[in-house]
């Protein structure tokens, strides 16, 4: 069962965060070592926050997968990383941005900035089905979906659900897939 998250459903989806990423080479890199445990979760209830009052936030099975998308045109406005990162954290984000964000397209786009599943329920495809009301919506509005990835077993995985590569970047010394699809009618 896929819904829209609520403020809510917040502590469930920074668990799932927390638990899918928790190996991811972009996260490490963000937050390294014992960071993760502390940073990381600050890091995700920010991306929630600012996403789940858009409605553009959704989840399967009560929170075990979590798909948060930004729809084309300005979002709210975003706090800087600095407001709730410590310095050091929030400069290698804005660093990793920085060398992403030029590989996106400049044309209106949904994009894809979290995709995650609780680890405990891999397989069951929720994390594909999360993701489908954002690209049931690129396609309505006629734009494609976009979102980036740093390990090639989820290029994989996204390309057996129809994702192609736009581009390859080097970010933070780790490489990163741009992905481009045309979106669910």
């Amino acid at each position: 069962m896929i819904t829209q998250a609520t403020p809510s459903d917040r502590d469930r989806v920074i668990g799932t965060f927390i638990a899918a990423f928790a190996t991811d080479p972009v996260l490490r890199y963000l937050f390294p070592g014992d960071t993760y445990a502390t940073q990381a979760p600050l890091f995700a209830g920010h991306l929630f926050d600012r996403r789940v009052a858009a409605g553009t936030v959704w989840i399967a099975e009560g929170g075990a997968a979590v798909a948060m998308w930004d729809a084309p045109g300005p979002g709210a406005p975003s706090a800087p990383p600095s407001s709730y990162l410590p310095a050091d954290t929030a400069a290698r984000l804005d660093d990793y941005d920085a060398q992403i964000h030029p590989h996106l397209p400049t044309e209106p786009h949904w994009y894809l900035g979290v995709l995650a599943c609780d680890p405990a329920y891999a397989g069951r495809r929720l994390g594909r089905a999360a993701m489908e009301p954002g690209l049931r919506r690129a396609a309505a509005d006629g734009v494609p979906a976009v979102l980036e990835t740093g390990t090639m077993e989820n290029v994989g995985i996204y390309q057996r659900s129809g994702w192609t590569i736009d581009a390859t970047v080097t970010a933070g010394g780790i490489d990163a897939w741009i992905l481009r699809h045309p979106g669910l009618s």
